[in-house]
């Protein structure tokens, strides 16, 4: 079979090349058109989803609707390339409908600051702030310059001229108005085991005339008291403690949250017992016998009950000589390790953690007192001493704790913060106390039934 080849004109070749010819310039419009279009959809996604995002407005905007009731006026005339582009024209203009965007609240600013520095400038306001308050207090507490000018003149004086079988100091930094009956009852109870006893009471407030009316009642008995503002430079000299407290003075010291009377009562009493020796008392602290066989000794709160060991020691009774070597050492560390933002630090915590460091060294030597000599009752379970009997098991308890008491404790510590208040019911053991160590018995303090 003969094959068939077509025969090849000039005139074949030249419709074959147009047929070429269009059909490139058809697919290269094509490719244009289409290239037009993706630039477009481009253009469009960048401005719909590239716009910045509003903060959120205070009322929630509505959700997006392509009602012809929202689009009318709000939508964006594209020109149609093609007729064949029809669909994809209204999808892009169905995209491109937009709902009024919520205006920015341009006074919200994005702070670019170091969180880390900015809460390091107001932590240092706070402090400065604090400061600032309770310099004002200490300035109360300090009393006049006069009045601190004439202290150990005053105090030399006191001493030298009464005939003192024992020193006593207690330490008032609060107002003369809340010396209360609970302060009166401690004094009282001070003299009824002391009764050739001195105490000093370190206060500004009540080195007053006011101060005086409410220690008259001693004075007229001819016992040995008297109020005298401290001044703490001369208390404090030769120790670590002048220039802590000239730096606080100043004010380059964050006194922290804790009560700056508190912690300056911590320190006061160190330097009264420093300077002078003697026995310091809380002015909640009930005494019950002599503190005379008593010389360089602290009291035991806590004991451990496996080693048999103290476990914290407090400093609201403390027997010193003038000059001791430990009273020194509790001074420095008051100076260099204060903390105003710790409840405790500066006092009991104090003396438990230098007792314990200096433990065995030659000089430091003192006698630790067990609990039951002065906090024969742990704070906690204050309570238990102001309430009278509930039933008869309850009463022997009470009669079994009032005669260990009389027995083993020197005193009894009412831990101020957690009775101050507490009605002294009848019958209970506080009463008793109360009883047996008042000096004017008939007065409203001992017949009080709030101590």
């Amino acid at each position: 079979m003969q094959e068939f080849v077509p025969e090849v004109t000039m005139g074949t070749v030249y419709n074959y090349s147009t047929v070429l010819s269009a059909q490139l310039t058809r697919k290269s419009l094509c490719a244009f058109l289409s290239l037009v279009l993706i630039l477009l959809l481009t253009c469009n996604g960048a401005t719909i989803f590239s716009v910045r995002v509003p903060f959120p407005a205070k009322t929630p905007p509505e959700p997006a609707s392509f009602s012809p009731e929202n689009v009318t006026g709000k939508s964006r005339t594209l020109v149609s390339v093609s007729s064949s582009r029809k669909l994809s024209s209204s999808l892009m203009l169905a995209v491109k409908e937009e709902v009024p965007v919520a205006k920015p609240d341009t006074h919200f600013h994005i702070s670019r600051k170091n969180r880390n520095l900015v809460a390091f400038k107001n932590a240092s306001m706070a402090a400065r702030h604090r400061r600032r308050r309770k310099n004002k207090s200490l300035i109360r507490i300090m009393g006049s310059e006069a009045q601190m000018s004439n202290f150990s003149r005053r105090v030399k004086e006191f001493f030298h001229g009464n005939s003192c079988k024992l020193r006593f100091f207690m330490t008032w930094i609060s107002s003369v108005e809340s010396f209360s009956s609970r302060e009166m009852m401690a004094i009282e109870s001070l003299f009824k085991a002391h009764p050739h006893g001195c105490l000093i009471l370190a206060s500004s407030s009540v080195d007053s005339t006011e101060g005086t009316k409410i220690l008259s009642p001693f004075l007229k008995m001819g016992l040995k008291i008297t109020a005298i503002s401290p001044d703490f430079n001369y208390l404090f000299k030769n120790t670590a403690a002048y220039s802590w407290f000239g730096r606080l003075k100043r004010g380059n010291i964050d006194p922290g949250e804790v009560s700056i009377g508190q912690n300056l009562s911590n320190l006061l009493r160190l330097g009264l017992l420093y300077k002078f020796g003697g026995i310091y008392l809380d002015t909640d602290v009930i005494v019950l016998k002599s503190f005379e066989p008593l010389r360089n000794a602290i009291g035991a709160q806590t004991m451990n009950l496996e080693t048999r060991n103290w476990s914290r020691l407090n400093n609201a009774v403390m027997v010193f000589d003038k000059g001791h070597p430990l009273v020194y050492k509790f001074i420095q560390e008051f100076a260099l390790t204060f903390d105003g933002n710790k409840w405790g630090h500066n006092g009991p915590y104090l003396v438990s953690r230098v007792v314990a460091r200096v433990k065995g060294r030659e000089g430091h030597n003192i006698t630790v007192l067990p609990p039951k000599a002065f906090y024969p009752v742990d704070w906690s379970r204050i309570g238990s001493l102001f309430q009278g009997p509930r039933n008869v098991t309850h009463l022997k308890w009470l009669l079994a704790k009032l005669s260990q008491i009389r027995c083993e404790s020197f005193a009894v510590h009412l831990w101020n913060k957690q009775s101050r208040g507490l009605e002294i019911e009848e019958g209970s053991v506080i009463q008793h106390i109360v009883a047996d160590s008042c000096v004017f018995c008939n007065s409203s303090s001992a017949s009080s039934q709030k101590l």
